[in-house]
Parts: C-alpha cells; sequence; structure tokens
C-alpha cells in the first residue's frame, strides 16, 4: 500500500478502534490525528495550530451563552410553565397530551436548542402524565423524542452553531432562520399523526381550562417565551448578530429565573454554572481535535475520493443527495450528532455544492438526517434518555416509533427536494 492509503487507514482505523473500546471521543480525535501526524511526518505544531484556530471564530462565541441560556431555562421553571401553556391551546383535542407534549417541545427547542434538554425537561414531566391518563409508556417516549427533534432544528439549535464553524463560518443568522420552517413542518406533521392515532386507538382528550386561568397560564409562560423574541427578532431585525443574541438571552433568561420565576436560589444557580461549564469543556475539547482531524481528512484527500464514490453511483444529482441522506441516516445510527457534524461536515459540503446544494440548506437537511439518529438505535442518545425516563424497553418503544420514523422520513423528503421550504426566511436577510 502506498503512504496516503497506510495514513488513511491508520486515520480512520485508530480513531473507530479508539471508539469501539469507550475511549472519549476528544481523546479518541486526538490520538488518532497525532499518531497521523507522526506517521506522515507533520509537525505537531501544525495540529496544534489548526485545534486553535478551531476555536478562534467569533460565532463559536455563541456556544457557552446558548449553553448557559438552554440551562437556566430548563432548570429555571420554564419547561412547566410551557407545558401547561400547550396544554391550554390544544390539550381538549382527542389526544390532547400528545398534542401538548409536540407543542411543547416547539417552543422549548425555540428556547434551549437542545433536543436532549427538551427530553430531560419536559419528558419528565410529560411521560409520566401521559402513562397516568392511559396512553402506552412506549407511545409517551415515541411522542417526546421525536417531537424533540424540532430543537435541533428551531433556533437557538447549538448543532447548527456546530455545522456553521464545520463548514467555515457560514452565516449563523440565516442557518437559524432556515430552520424555521423544516421544524414548524415536522411539529405539525407530527401532530398530525398523533390526531390520526388517537381517533383509531381512542386516547382521551384532555381538561378545558376556563378562559380566565387560560389568560393567566399564557401571560406566565410568555415571560419564558419572550427569549425566542431576543433572539430571532434581534436577528431578523438587525439589533444584534446570533452571537450577541445569545449573551443577551443569557442575562434574559437569568433574570426570569432569578427574580421573576424566583425559582433559581442561589445553590442551584451555581450547580446550574457548574454543568454548562461542564458540557462547555466537552464540547470545547471536541471542537478542537475534530479540527485537527478534519485537517488531516483534507490533507489525505479523503473528502476527495467519498465524493468519487458517491459519483460513481449516479452523477444525477437526486439520486446522489439520496445516497447522502442514506449515508447520514446509517452514521447517525451509530454515532453522536454533534461529533458527526464536525467529521462529515467538511467531507460532504463540498460534494453537495458541486450537486448545486445550498450550503445553508445542505446543513438543514444535515439537522434533520442526525436528528432522526437521535430516535433510532443503537446510539440514539434522545430514545436512550426517554426509555429511561418513561421506564420501558427500547424494543417496546420502536414499535411505536415506526408510523413516527415514517413521519419523518418523508418530512426529510420535503426539506431534501423541495430548498424553498428552507431558504425562503433565510432570503430575507439579503
Amino acid at each position: 500500500m502506498d503512504q496516503q492509503t497506510i495514513a488513511t487507514t491508520l486515520l480512520l482505523g485508530l480513531f473507530l478502534l479508539l471508539m469501539f473500546i469507550r475511549v472519549p471521543i476528544a481523546f479518541a480525535l486526538g490520538l488518532a490525528s497525532l499518531a497521523t501526524a507522526f506517521y506522515l511526518d507533520i509537525p505537531t505544531l501544525v495540529i496544534a495550530h489548526r485545534m486553535v484556530n478551531g476555536l478562534n471564530s467569533f460565532t463559536f462565541l455563541a456556544v457557552p451563552f446558548f449553553i448557559l441560556a438552554g440551562q437556566l431555562m430548563a432548570e429555571g421553571g420554564i419547561s412547566d410553565r410551557l407545558v401547561r401553556f400547550a396544554d391550554t391551546l390544544v390539550g381538549r383535542m382527542r389526544g390532547g397530551l400528545a398534542q401538548a407534549n409536540i407543542v411543547s417541545s416547539t417552543m422549548f427547542g425555540g428556547i434551549s436548542g437542545s433536543s436532549v434538554a427538551d427530553i430531560a425537561s419536559v419528558g419528565s414531566f410529560l411521560i409520566p402524565s401521559m402513562t397516568k391518563r392511559g396512553y402506552r409508556p412506549s407511545y409517551a417516549v415515541a411522542v417526546t423524542i421525536t417531537s424533540s427533534v424540532q430543537g435541533v432544528l428551531i433556533p437557538p439549535s447549538q448543532n447548527m452553531i456546530y455545522f456553521a464553524l464545520a463548514a467555515g463560518g457560514l452565516s449563523l443568522e440565516k442557518l437559524f432562520l432556515a430552520g424555521y420552517i423544516p421544524g414548524l413542518i415536522l411539529g405539525g406533521s407530527l401532530m398530525l399523526l398523533c390526531w390520526v392515532l388517537a381517533v383509531r386507538q381512542g386516547h382521551p382528550a384532555g381538561e378545558k381550562y376556563a378562559f380566565k386561568e387560560a389568560i393567566g397560564v399564557a401571560l406566565e409562560a410568555s415571560i419564558g417565551l419572550f427569549t425566542v423574541v431576543i433572539i430571532i427578532g434581534g436577528i431578523v431585525l438587525g439589533i444584534f448578530t446570533a452571537t450577541e443574541s445569545a449573551a443577551v438571552a443569557t442575562v434574559y433568561a437569568l433574570i426570569v429565573a432569578r427574580f421573576i420565576y424566583r425559582s433559581m436560589p442561589m445553590s442551584k444557580l451555581l450547580a446550574v454554572l457548574k454543568k454548562s461549564l461542564n458540557t462547555l469543556a466537552t464540547v470545547v475539547a471536541i471542537i478542537m481535535t475534530s479540527s485537527g482531524f478534519a485537517f488531516l481528512l483534507s490533507y489525505l484527500e479523503i473528502p476527495a475520493a467519498l465524493a468519487k464514490l458517491i459519483f460513481s453511483i449516479s452523477s444525477d444529482p437526486i439520486i446522489a443527495m439520496l445516497a447522502i441522506n442514506v449515508l447520514l441516516l446509517g452514521l447517525g445510527m451509530l454515532m453522536d450528532m454533534g461529533i458527526l457534524i464536525l467529521l462529515l461536515t467538511p467531507m460532504l459540503l463540498p460534494i453537495a455544492v458541486q450537486l448545486g446544494i445550498d450550503p445553508i440548506h445542505f446543513g438543514v437537511i444535515m439537522m434533520i438526517n442526525l436528528g432522526i439518529g437521535l430516535c433510532t438505535p443503537p446510539v440514539g442518545t434522545s430514545l436512550m434518555i426517554g426509555c429511561a425516563i418513561g421506564e420501558v424497553s427500547i424494543e417496546k418503544t420502536i414499535k411505536d416509533l415506526v408510523p413516527f420514523y415514517v413521519i419523518m422520513l418523508a418530512v426529510l423528503m420535503l426539506v431534501t427536494f423541495i430548498p424553498q421550504l428552507t431558504l425562503w426566511l433565510p432570503s430575507l436577510l439579503d
């Protein structure tokens, strides 16, 4: 074998081996990169420089702010108020608690930007509540985890930030806006499915709220929901950049949780800060090491080889995009979403551009694909957390997930082949 083939095998093979024996992902990326650099006689200073450059971005500053804002909102009593507000809107429908679950995820996704945070916060309340009202635990988990995928689409999506970084500095403002319509389509499609299933399976309708009580619930929830106005309104009106809106949203979240809802005592605030710092440390390490790893992928011309492989299947853009979707769906079942975004974006984005796909559009396609991966075994993080909360096996949940998978795949095809659904809102910033 020639040197390039050996180096490619070393880079990818060592990374997969370290992953298999459960070495933390940042260490797996870093060790594989260093070993390959030594073999290729690339100075380690070059790898270190690439790693530091991975963080040298104004866009990256949004990451710690959104992590902290999401934690403040999740722990500050926002989720309970959003659930009650959603229940006043759609709870009286047949299968109303399932509908409220989806609406809650739509609103909470626009605050936390995280599928996992949605399940851990909203799901910890709604999954037991749905079970008490007669829903199968596996069905409650299926509704919760699939609706949480909206959190990776509706801003402020943390995964959108990772994509912007990995893509070399795309407009985060446009990426945020691009996720709105696909996210709402996904939520609306899941609500329609839940209504059909409720009619067929006799799911109960929820309780009606008195008008005065409903108004009180709405006013209380609107204080937390104003975070969405700060983030998106500030971006659209040109008041803030996405990074600046993250900082303002964090301060607002702290004021709401600490002084308005009074649900964030100092002891809890310190715990939130500690948890956010732990999450940020992990994210920083992964972004740094993945930047060095991505440099070696480019140096070894692996993206070009992957493009050649995909185009060997077909030069037709439709078939090629279907092949990329299948690749993303398959990998999404095996690895964590954030890691895949950082590793695959440098390889697949150039191919998508060759196919005539707008980078912003491709980012949303990737989010949906890998968001579905969060709900699929064997590594689906959202699936694992949901099943743990619902105290139900993955096998039972998978049976209830089948129609939800169909809906999510249908939305993926719509977004893939109707780019206007993704690109219309970002075009308003031009």
